[in-house]
């Protein structure tokens, strides 16, 4: 499966470049998350927002890797895709998630329980 289609891809670039205009300022944007992916074979999350604009295999999210301790932070696309757990099962998209809250609630619940709560 791709992680991200076109669609996602052109979404999260287009937030991603929204960012650049106001990082470093009180007016950072708290986008919904665009893409949820997940290990089905163990621990690991990430909602994810946005790619950088200047290293587009760059995205930024919450991710949990099934510490107790999700995170805002920075991942490589490539990485997540180069995953391989038990038979050869890789990470995979929630073909059915839906955001209900912006980026930076889904840390909060997180950081209260331990793990993404999504």
């Amino acid at each position: 499966m791709k992680l991200l289609t076109k669609a996602i891809r052109e979404k999260m670039i287009a937030n991603g470049k929204a960012q650049d205009a106001v990082r470093g300022t009180e007016d950072e944007i708290d986008f919904e998350p665009v893409v949820k992916l997940f290990n089905p074979c163990g621990a690991g999350t990430w909602l994810l927002t946005e790619l950088d604009s200047d290293d587009p295999d760059i995205a930024f999210g919450l991710c949990d890797l099934g510490m107790d301790c999700a995170e805002l932070g920075s991942v490589r696309i490539s990485e997540l895709e180069s995953v391989r757990g038990p038979f050869g099962i890789g990470i995979e998209r929630d073909l059915h998630w839906t955001p209900k809250q912006t980026l930076l609630g889904y840390a909060r619940e997180a950081w209260k329980a331990g793990r993404i709560v999504a």
